[in-house]
């Protein structure tokens, strides 16, 4: 079964020249979790993502479309990343998540892909 395991951090958490270098340790984690993935053939993909101000949004009402610069969700969090496995379960599943590197007060989900 394939899953998303999908990793949100606080959106100012790498901020300043401390946050930096607490991005450059986490970086290094993934990296290292991403090798470790792929060896065990369990990794299907997976990347970070850039900041929330970079986001548009398409929010469709009533038939129209219209477009927003940044996220449509107003968090104090945001979409970091992602890595999408396959795994026979969810505890397998979870397992791998735990094992996510975050920053504190980061928060890892992990949710299976729908099988239409």
């Amino acid at each position: 079964m394939q899953y998303m395991i999908l990793i949100y951090e606080p959106e100012d958490g790498y901020a300043g020249e401390a946050g930096e270098a607490a991005l450059m340790e986490i970086v290094g984690k993934h990296v290292a979790l991403a090798e470790d993935l792929e060896t065990r053939g369990v990794l299907r993909g997976g990347g970070g993502l850039k900041e929330t101000s970079t986001a548009t949004t398409i929010v469709t009402r009533d038939g129209r479309q219209t477009l927003h610069d940044g996220p449509f969700a107003e968090t104090r969090e945001h979409l970091g990343g992602y890595y999408l496995i396959e795994v026979p379960d969810l505890d397998a599943a979870l397992e791998i998540a735990r094992r996510v590197p975050v920053i504190d007060g980061g928060k890892v989900e992990v949710r299976p892909l729908a099988d239409y």
